[in-house]
């Protein structure tokens, strides 16, 4: 879920928290969203599966994860025949995603007035995939 304020009905205004920790670390809702996946249903193809995600794409974002940080944040039993496989959220996933949630409940608390302004002069009646200069 990106930070959202919801000024008006419908979806609108979106705010997508993006932060890029290092060069080549960045964490975004489709991570966090990966994360709270595992973290529920602890498996990394139920959460791929949730956000309509192939398993490979889910995987290689675990990959990236686990590799940007000093620790792992998701850890993964082995599968196959028997296996039973699964994964988990580690302690320091679990922090990671805590943080990453109130950063983005921050941002949406602090920048209610200015949405709300950005939303009364915004066009609303622009066609999707239109022409909006």
């Amino acid at each position: 879920m990106a930070v959202e304020h919801r000024a008006m009905a419908g979806d609108f205004p979106k705010v997508r928290l993006r932060i890029v920790l290092a060069p080549g670390v960045a964490l975004g809702p489709g991570k966090a969203d990966l994360l709270q996946g595992i973290a529920e249903t602890g498996s990394i193809r139920a959460a791929g599966r949730r956000l309509s995600m192939s398993y490979k794409r889910a995987w290689n974002l675990v990959g990236e994860l686990n590799r940007g940080f000093e620790e792992p944040l998701i850890e993964t039993g082995k599968g196959g025949a028997g296996g039973g496989g699964g994964a988990q959220l580690t302690m320091l996933g679990k922090e990671v995603l805590a943080r990453f949630r109130a950063v983005e409940a921050a941002l949406a608390s602090s920048a209610g007035k200015d949405l709300d302004a950005l939303v009364a002069q915004a066009k609303m009646d622009i066609e999707p995939g239109g022409d909006s200069g």
